[in-house]
């Protein structure tokens, strides 16, 4: 007999399962606090419109980018939000792959999670390009003129790698979807609702050839999610670790990279689950064994991006290169040092209060680690992007970056698209799996014994 407390209560019975989950979707009524979330997420998308609209008007000029700082905000954030996209397809694929249960209350939001990241991560490159109605050339389209695009920059690898991981992600959350559509169409009510679902369900009758298919196809695309979560942000870090600038040109890039996306990941899946959680009185379905099981899995990523710092500072010293050694100083004592600090004690020191059980056990704190590292990851891809081109090769091409206005009204705004699209999807469809909840209760239960 296990030890541990059960993923979900013991006397829940497989109807109460269903009425738990499906009533947040059927119900005719919105809560107070999904209103104001939504209200709050629709006035910042606004200030994403309002920016957008003006750096198309007035061009890039009205960012802070200059000679020697060619990116800055956008490319931060889209490092960024690629980043909080992968611990959705690490939850979903490989934890699905390595027969891990505890996924089943949190795999279903974290792949909108996902999706919705990787929707704010598109925007930045996009704008970056200035002229965005060109951003077409970026693809191997047919044409006469025979204007390829350059397959050797990585780049245009960005551009293969998040499509690809955009392109699955949304496959694969469809598909896991399709059960509960039917469980959804058979309990609504309203006839409309039930005629929407039951479309969304493509005549899903639970039939064993239906289960049969899916699992199939289910398996099949968790198999091919699973190379996607470190081969996307690798190709992100070939951006940097390709070239010859110092603080970018390391090996240690890919692997860091993703520990540091999978880090960063979970953190957000937390922030997003514990108030969930608590408002929709789900706490029977996330239980504390899910938040401190993902509570653990940022403790063991964020040790491997710790010893990435550490190679770095290494990495640096042992070359006996000027100028990472000159790079290495700048961020200790350099203008932007703060954030570099701020970086190790977000990252690195405050996490580390997750070895002892009593925080991982504590859901506010859990909530405001969560924060706290999302917090540092930012300023970690700041550090890199920033800190790295500030100081080029020769003091008469150093210079300062600061960000304006619109910059950061595009950041807001992207949080505000990413808020608004997730309290629509935990409103209209169902954010926890019903029938995988249904079927380890029923494991738990022993009435679903698998050979």
């Amino acid at each position: 007999m296990s030890n541990h407390k059960p993923l979900i209560r013991p006397d829940a019975s497989y109807g109460s399962v269903a009425d738990e989950i499906g009533n947040v979707v059927l119900t005719d009524r919105f809560k107070p606090g999904w209103i104001v979330g939504v209200c709050i997420g629709f006035a910042l998308l606004q200030v994403l419109n309002i920016s957008i609209s003006w750096l198309l008007a007035r061009g890039i000029g009205v960012w802070g980018l200059n000679i020697p700082v060619g990116w800055g905000f956008d490319i931060t954030n889209f490092v960024w939000w690629i980043g909080i996209g992968h611990a959705g397809t690490f939850i979903s694929a490989i934890l699905l792959l390595c027969n891990q249960k505890w996924r089943t209350s949190v795999n279903r939001f974290s792949e909108a999670m996902t999706i919705f990241a990787v929707m704010c991560a598109g925007l930045f490159p996009v704008l970056h390009l200035g002229r965005i109605w060109k951003a077409y050339w970026l693809f191997p389209y047919p044409n006469q003129m025979a204007l390829w695009p350059q397959f050797r920059s990585p780049l245009l690898w960005d551009v293969f790698a998040v499509s690809t991981y955009a392109s699955v992600s949304v496959v694969f959350w469809l598909i896991g979807l399709i059960p509960d559509f039917a469980t959804l169409r058979d309990r609504a009510q309203n006839i409309w609702v039930k005629r929407l679902f039951g479309f969304a369900s493509l005549g899903w009758r639970g039939s064993a050839s239906h289960w049969h298919r899916y699992q199939t196809a289910y398996l099949l695309l968790a198999g091919l999610s699973a190379p996607l979560v470190v081969s996307v942000h690798t190709t992100v870090s070939f951006d940097f670790a390709v070239s010859i600038l110092p603080g970018w040109h390391t090996t240690i890039f890919p692997p860091y990279f993703v520990a540091g996306a999978i880090y960063s990941g979970f953190a957000m899946v937390l922030t997003l689950a514990i108030p969930f959680r608590a408002y929709y009185q789900q706490k029977n379905l996330i239980t504390e064994r899910h938040l401190d099981y993902m509570a653990r899995v940022m403790l063991a990523t964020g040790l491997i991006v710790a010893y990435g710092y550490i190679v770095e500072a290494f990495t640096s010293w042992y070359s006996g290169n000027v100028y990472e050694l000159g790079l290495f100083a700048t961020r200790l004592k350099g203008p932007y040092a703060p954030i570099y600090y701020a970086l190790w004690l977000c990252n690195i020191i405050l996490p580390q209060l997750l070895w002892f059980k009593k925080y991982r056990s504590n859901t506010i704190f859990l909530f405001i680690i969560s924060l706290v590292i999302n917090t540092g990851m930012w300023f970690e891809r700041f550090v890199i992007i920033v800190l790295s081109l500030h100081r080029d090769f020769i003091p008469s091409s150093w210079g300062m970056y600061y960000p304006t206005k619109w910059e950061i009204g595009l950041f807001l705004g992207s949080m505000g698209l990413f808020v608004t699209l997730f309290f629509l999807f935990i409103r209209f469809l169902p954010a926890i799996s019903i029938f995988e909840t249904i079927e380890l209760l029923a494991e738990e239960k022993g009435d679903l014994k698998h050979d």
